[in-house]
């Protein structure tokens, strides 16, 4: 039987300084700073994305949320936000990941892949020599509006055990994670990280009550 490690917890849709120290407090490993998006919750300006990244001390990864497809904009976004990670939502469609982390030295960068179908495990194979972690999530690139996270949505966890034990690198678990349910994401996909948004927040602010109950909850499973 595999051994269950407690993964790390990052909260996404930071808003403000209070929220990322809110959540650092109560446990937080990463925080999710949401630039421009066409959809979804939590967008803040590249202005506040680097005020608060400057705030995050060293051993809490700020994650920069960007849906930007081409490498050049991103090292640009980049350079101006200071994050010390970089999470690109969407696929790159102008240049590569390795040229992203050569550009970049120092610098995380992590591919979401938004689990639809087992095409999402060839997806996350081609890439994971080029990447230092991936973010499986429940968007849909497909519709009008893309949906590039945010969307509150499961999607079908065991495609997503499947592609983590595929593969060698750290995987994050996203979409519609909450304190109700974090027990069951764990055991089922093993997960490096728990990625949270809507799932620790009343009406679009984060929850402290929930926060506390997500890590009671993880505690009878790790």
């Amino acid at each position: 039987m595999k051994k269950t490690i407690r993964p790390r917890i990052k909260i996404c849709c930071i808003s403000s300084i209070q929220e990322a120290e809110a959540a650092i407090t109560m446990g937080a490993s990463a925080l999710g700073l949401v630039s421009e998006m066409p959809s979804g919750p939590g967008v803040i300006s590249n202005e506040k994305i680097r005020e608060i990244a400057e705030m995050i001390p060293p051993p809490i990864a700020s994650f920069l949320l960007t849906s930007k497809q081409d490498v050049e904009s991103i090292i640009m976004q980049h350079n101006f936000c200071r994050s010390n990670t970089i999470q690109i939502c969407d696929d790159l469609v102008s240049g590569t990941h390795r040229e992203l982390k050569q550009a970049l030295p120092g610098i995380s960068i992590v591919q979401v892949i938004h689990v639809i179908d087992t095409e999402s495990l060839k997806k996350a194979l081609r890439i994971q020599n080029d990447v230092d972690a991936i973010l499986l999530d429940s968007g849909d690139q497909s519709k009008m509006i893309k949906e590039l996270g945010g969307t509150g949505r499961t999607h079908n966890w065991e495609i997503s055990n499947k592609i983590r034990e595929s593969l060698d690198i750290p995987i994050f678990l996203a979409g519609g994670i909450n304190p109700d349910n974090i027990s069951e994401a764990i055991e089922l996909v093993h997960p490096f990280g728990i990625d949270l948004c809507s799932g620790v927040r009343t009406d679009g602010k984060l929850d402290i009550q929930k926060l506390e109950k997500l890590f009671s909850n993880m505690k009878g499973v790790v």
